[in-house]
């Protein structure tokens, strides 16, 4: 029995659309399809607390790596923790970084303007006097530890993973830019 109605949507249900798998993500990018899925999903908690996220992402990076607020003028002075979290400076920073990071990972499914936004955000930290490709990587801990804190309990191992995963990726790309523009000023100099 049934309305007319409920079977006409039933037959317009496409079966072999719900059953399949996702499309094969890009082989450049470490993540699956799902594994993308997942991590625009839950980064949607992080965006929501984004400028709280990114304050205790700088508060963890600078407690593990004190000289690197040398490479902040606006906020070098502000050596406690309590200095760093009631900044406004610190925060818009922060809050410009973890805009950044949203860029990076929602374009995650096009991973050629993935390529072309993240390395050009490495190229410019040449303007940073003192910046080396290496401080990239020391952003790594603290921001999954920012990204557990907010989190809480949906930080699952697999989440925890799929993070791990996005932030590499990431991170590898911020150098690859960095580096990329350090031969190309070489290349132009000579």
């Amino acid at each position: 029995m049934g309305c007319e109605l409920t079977k006409l949507a039933a037959s317009e249900i496409n079966h072999d659309a719900i059953d399949r798998p996702p499309p094969p993500s890009d082989p450049r990018s470490p993540l699956t399809a799902k594994q993308q899925y997942c991590m625009l999903a839950s980064w949607k908690g992080i965006f929501r607390q984004i400028e709280k996220t990114g304050i205790i992402l700088f508060v963890k990076l600078f407690e593990e790596n004190q000289e690197l607020l040398n490479l902040f003028e606006k906020f070098s002075e502000l050596k406690t923790k309590e200095e760093q979290v009631m900044s406004t400076e610190l925060a818009e920073h922060a809050n410009k970084v973890m805009h950044t990071l949203d860029e990076g990972i929602k374009g995650l499914g096009d991973v050629d303007s993935f390529f072309a936004y993240v390395r050009h955000v490495g190229a410019t930290h040449h303007q940073v006097p003192g910046f080396k490709s290496e401080n990239f990587w020391k952003v790594e801990k603290p921001f999954l530890e920012a990204a557990k804190t907010t989190l809480g309990d949906r930080y699952t191992p697999n989440i925890e993973n799929i993070y791990k995963l996005t932030i590499k990726f990431i991170l590898e790309n911020l150098v690859k830019g960095y580096e990329d523009a350090k031969v190309d000023n070489v290349a132009s100099q000579t």
